[in-house]
């Protein structure tokens, strides 16, 4: 799939993805304050505009049951639930009803117990809704924790689609000198961890789709967002003309995880291409 005419020189789209990264980094700056405070859950069995009682309880859990499955969005590095602004609203539009945002704490150490914290915040999720399954969203970080918990702590029976935007599957090797913090070591190609994502997974039933970008600088090399893995159905979207913090707030990378959320749970792993710029 195609979006635009052929690109131009070289040189012209690096300068827009470089502008548009500063104006997107400029507007999260701005929004970052307000999704440092926690999310506000509702109560079990409830929906937006529905009460706590016993009848709006039920009446939620059994149209959850046929509705679409919640989404939780789980943001990078340093970062928290803000940068899902926009996504968050372009998915209530088209009709996601059930929309959650985790953060986890800057002071995390170890990707395993952000791990640990999605876990179980999805069976919270899923106990509200009345939903067996999922989908999440993953930036960065965010998506090598929910593919962590999805395939190696059995979130594969929870976690019905798995977006990763931007995602360090096979590790990045950008700015060294970060290495001194625990959970870049981590997105280090050959850690303990990334080797043990390598391991084998049969059976797992959670279908993934990963969005890499072109010019994403943050992932070095820019195809280490793809994932590989034998034992995995797999999606590679590739997305052109805009870096690593344009990807969870660009409008046509929007519709195409809207289209890939709407995807049969069996749908066959393909490489898709978007192009924004």
């Amino acid at each position: 799939m195609s979006i635009s005419p052929p690109p131009p020189a070289p040189l012209i789209p690096l300068l827009r993805a470089a502008v548009l990264e500063l104006a997107v980094l400029l507007g999260h700056v701005m929004l970052y304050p307000a999704g440092m405070r926690p999310e506000q859950s509702a109560g079990p069995g409830t929906r937006p505009g529905r009460g706590s009682d016993g009848a709006g309880a039920e009446f939620a859990l059994l149209t959850a049951a046929v509705g679409r499955p919640p989404v939780v969005l789980l943001h990078g590095f340093v970062d928290n639930r803000s940068v899902f602004v926009p996504l968050r609203r372009s998915l209530a539009r088209h009709g996601w009803h059930h929309l959650t945002s985790l953060n986890y704490s800057p002071l995390t150490c170890d990707l395993r117990t952000a791990a640990e914290l999605l876990a179980r915040h999805v069976e919270d999720l899923c106990a509200r809704t009345g939903h067996p399954r999922v989908d999440i969203v993953g930036h960065s970080l965010g998506g090598l924790i929910a593919r962590y918990y999805t395939q190696r702590l059995g979130g594969d029976t929870r976690v019905r689609t798995l977006i990763t935007l931007g995602t360090p599957h096979e590790g990045t090797r950008v700015a060294p000198p970060m290495s001194a913090h625990p959970l870049v070591r981590q997105m280090r190609p050959g850690s303990s961890l990334i080797a043990e994502l390598a391991l084998p997974a049969p059976g797992c039933r959670t279908r993934f789709v990963s969005f890499w970008s072109d010019l994403d600088r943050i992932m070095v090399p820019t195809e280490t967002a793809r994932l590989h893995h034998p034992d995995l159905v797999a999606t590679n979207v590739q997305v052109s003309g805009v870096g690593h913090l344009t990807l969870p707030v660009h409008p046509a990378v929007a519709a195409t995880i809207r289209q890939e959320l709407r995807a049969p749970t069996g749908a066959d792993g393909t490489a898709v291409g978007v192009r924004v710029a």
